[in-house]
């Protein structure tokens, strides 16, 4: 970080300390007491008194040979505290309406100081209604030059299901063997789970609309007929294939976005970590509110209680965000007593 002309500590240093303050206030207004850091942040908290000194002497001019040295301003570090998501830009975006519904950040788009520094190329789209739109953007996925060109993914396109209205988005990493068979997302067994979790929350599969970071099914290198064998998709092919996904969320607009797993919140989010320390909390995309959590497949794998309770808990937070109706039977939903 270095000092910028005339002001009174770094420039991108001030704006980090005032986002994350924002998200500490964010915090105490959704009624939480406590927060946790990550180690990483702690140690770089403690670093924070030094980064503010060398700022601040650094903006300060020197001073003329019969000028009594000035005072060197100290400021006090932000409160230790973990913000509602990671913090993915130095500058906070130009404002912009929200939803009612959508949970204020300021943090918003991906790629300006994500991990990656994407710079997701924006798409235009055809048409009056947004499933018109929608069309238009799966005409533009089929022949996406850069997606294709890779030649690491499979001919068949799999792009998007569901209600080009809905409030409720869910969104995977890739098609897989059944998804490219019936080119349709999530139709396999992980699908029907994820069905049965639509279901659980009061709602209908046709209600929602789903899609995938990656719209062509990855190929496994050596294998001349793939069958069944499925592989996640690399970085550089959700890189290539992001921007299908964001003009998605651009048409529809919904007011809760679901990552499913990590590859899923990696594409999306520019995160990266597991989804045990990013669940159960909700990130900001587009000003719109992101749960991620795990993969339909990770509870056909974890047959017990444990896992499909957290992944309920995290949709229990998605309704709640939503405004649906929750019962006491269906806040009970896998608990141990």
């Amino acid at each position: 970080m270095t000092g910028e002309e005339g002001g009174t500590a770094p420039l991108h240093l001030k704006e980090a300390l005032t986002v994350f303050a924002q998200c500490l206030e964010h915090q105490q207004r959704a009624g939480r007491k406590s927060v946790w850091l990550v180690p990483e942040v702690r140690e770089q908290l403690k670093e924070l008194p030094n980064l503010i000194r060398r700022g601040a002497a650094a903006a300060v001019p020197a001073p003329e040979a019969e000028t009594p040295p000035q005072k060197e301003r100290r400021s006090t570090p932000a409160p230790e505290g973990r913000p509602r998501a990671a913090v993915r830009e130095e500058v906070p975006p130009p404002q912009r309406p929200e939803r009612e519904s959508a949970a204020p950040a300021p943090w918003d788009e991906p790629g300006s100081a994500g991990l990656g520094a994407r710079k997701i190329e924006p798409l235009q789209t055809r048409g009056e209604t947004n499933a018109e739109k929608i069309a238009s953007l799966a005409e533009q996925a089929e022949h996406c030059a850069a997606c294709r060109g890779l030649g690491t993914l499979r001919d068949i396109m799999v792009f998007s299901v569901g209600n080009p209205q809905a409030e409720l988005m869910f969104v995977g990493e890739a098609p897989g063997f059944e998804e490219e068979k019936q080119r349709e997302p999530f139709v396999g067994p992980a699908g029907q789970k994820l069905t049965q979790i639509i279901q659980a929350m009061g709602l209908k599969r046709e209600d929602i609309y789903i899609s995938n970071i990656v719209k062509f099914r990855p190929k496994i290198d050596g294998v001349k007929f793939q069958g069944p064998k499925n592989r996640k998709p690399t970085r550089e092919e959700m890189d290539a294939a992001v921007k299908y996904v964001m003009a998605e969320i651009d048409v529809i607009r919904p007011k809760v976005i679901v990552a499913l797993g990590a590859t899923a919140a990696e594409g999306l989010l520019d995160v990266e970590g597991s989804v045990g320390q990013m669940r159960n909390q909700f990130y900001s995309l587009k000003n719109i509110p992101v749960m991620v959590t795990y993969h339909p497949s990770y509870l056909l794998r974890q047959q017990g209680l444990r896992g499909r309770r957290m992944v309920w808990e995290d949709m229990l937070m998605v309704m709640e965000e939503l405004g649906l109706p929750i019962s006491e039977k269906q806040r009970g939903y896998f608990s141990k007593s």
